[in-house]
């Protein structure tokens, strides 16, 4: 006869419950006591399990999409160096501070430098998927995946948040509450955010708010589903516990429909922190929340190779996971908070080849602003009023101190001086820029593509140009296949340490928080 044989799960519940046996018959048990629901008893069980780890109650998920390993360390380095006046210094980030650290592969179905919709599924149903696809099988793409968020709402009574400081029908957020067999059934996802009755979303606009143009808006359809959509900051800041369920629109919408790059955020606009401290104030309950959010800008910086964008994003990043520390000094005993990434975006490297062994993260104090609203600010009018170059360059000697040999200032530009070299590739980019603009990389030249991808080329040379005079640079303009980090911090942390894949993230939360 085989002998049975018992997990260590199950195990640790015999021992516990046998144990709870003994204490209960020593203990005085009042006659006509209520029996308990299945769900209390559940909880109950747990609550003995605690001897040998708790469950989280409150659950904190932030992903920096494309944030590497450099995302990081460039992110710790400049603003080490820029608060001791050039020092080798490095700064440490909120999560950088975690006691446990692990690593993880993000390749998904298709290929080893993955997307965010196949890698977000990954995270949240612990399956590999296609790139493009959120939460349904590969390939025939007709099973749906339920996601951690889902099963935490549905199981366990949990709140559920989603915040992105990208567009909030985005592949990683969308990856927490929609299934779809492409990323860009924007509608559709907008749908499935309003039918998923999680309580708080926040971000940016929908992409396809309207349809086709003959159905119900997306913010419609979620007042139908009896959403707050608040469209203002101050409405935003007007909600208070116990408001329902509720969808903010970011009131100051840039590239893209997304909320703005950190650098470029005006004084006072709310950023990725003052969602985070929003969505705690109304998810926090009895029985725990989950939210999930994501610093999508990141990405879109480390696409257009702008380090100094995804730099302050990233700190932004570190200031809202700061607010979830915050709660957990307050609850220490209840909450987990995990900080990793979809994938790495752009093949960031610190160290260039004209810096050899220096870097000079400095320079980059000088960039005023993103790639994205230079183009908005300034390119845009360069482009239909045919400014002549030297006027261009007077403004990005302003917003990111490049100069040019011949300007009245060059003996004090220091480093941001501009080479010879250096003035004929922008030059070179600023006339693509007027009689071409950008253009899809089959319209391209490999010269041209590799110059200044599929975005404007003049705003692509200037920022190569500080990156490379800081001793930074890009191998690309899209995703890499290399592995990043997971910070943990709180009930269970210690299981993400190591070595692992992507989709386990999702399996030990679930063991963690006992969903099925």
């Amino acid at each position: 006869m085989k002998e049975s044989k018992m997990s260590r799960r199950n195990f640790l519940k015999a021992g516990a419950l046998a144990s709870a046996v003994g204490m209960m018959a020593a203990a005085p048990v009042a006659a006509n006591a209520a029996a308990p629901t299945a769900v209390q008893a559940e909880d109950e069980e747990n609550g003995m399990l605690d001897v040998f780890g708790k469950k989280p109650k409150y659950v904190f998920l932030f992903i920096g999409d494309g944030m590497g390993t450099a995302q990081i360390q460039s992110a710790r380095f400049y603003q080490g160096t820029a608060t001791n006046n050039g020092a080798i210094t490095e700064a440490e980030l909120s999560f950088t501070q975690f006691p446990e650290v692990g690593s993880v592969t993000t390749y998904d179905s298709t290929s080893f430098c993955p997307d965010s919709a196949s890698t977000a599924t990954s995270i949240a149903t612990g399956h590999k998927t296609e790139s493009g696809v959120i939460n349904m099988c590969p390939w025939t793409r007709d099973v749906p995946y339920e996601t951690i968020a889902e099963k935490l709402h549905k199981q366990r009574g949990y709140k559920v948040g989603v915040i992105s400081s990208v567009n909030i029908d985005h592949a990683t957020p969308a990856a927490f509450y929609a299934h779809q067999k492409s990323r860009k059934n924007y509608y559709d996802i907008g749908v499935e955010l309003a039918n998923s009755g999680f309580e708080y979303f926040a971000g940016g606009e929908f992409q396809k708010v309207n349809g086709d143009g003959t159905v119900p808006n997306n913010h419609e359809v979620a007042a139908q589903a009896g959403y707050n959509v608040v469209t203002t900051q101050a409405g935003a800041a007007a909600l208070t516990a116990g408001a329902g369920k509720t969808l903010i629109i970011a009131e100051n919408l840039a590239d893209g429909k997304a909320m703005n790059y950190a650098m470029d955020a005006a004084p006072g606009e709310w950023q990725l922190t003052d969602y985070v401290r929003k969505g705690i104030e109304l998810l926090d309950n009895k029985k725990g929340f989950f939210l999930m959010t994501e610093s999508g800008k990141i990405d879109w910086a480390c696409h257009a190779n702008d380090a100094a964008a995804s730099i302050h994003d990233v700190l932004e990043m570190s200031n809202a996971v700061q607010a979830a520390v915050e709660f957990y000094n307050m609850h220490p005993n209840e909450t987990l908070i995990l900080v990793t990434a979809d994938h790495e975006t752009g093949g960031m490297g610190i160290g260039y080849k004209t810096t050899n062994y220096d870097t000079f993260l400095t320079n980059l104090t000088h960039q005023k602003m993103s790639y994205a609203k230079f183009d908005s600010t300034y390119v845009e009018g360069y482009i239909a009023n045919k400014t002549p170059f030297e006027a261009a360059m007077a403004d990005v000697k302003a917003n990111f101190g490049l100069t040019l040999p011949t300007d009245p200032d060059a003996a004090s530009a220091g480093k941001l001086l501009l080479t010879d070299y250096e003035v004929e590739n922008l030059r070179k980019a600023y006339e693509r820029t007027l009689n071409v603009g950008a253009d899809a990389q089959k319209n391209m030249s490999q010269e041209d593509y590799e110059l200044y991808g599929t975005y404007i080329p003049f705003s692509m040379a200037v920022c190569h140009t500080i990156n490379h005079k800081s001793g930074m640079d890009h191998t690309t303009y899209a995703h890499t296949g290399a592995p990043v980090n997971i910070y943990a911090k709180g009930v269970g942390a210690e299981k993400f340490r190591g070595v692992f894949d992507n989709t386990e993230i999702y399996y030990k939360l679930a063991e963690l928080t006992k969903v099925q």
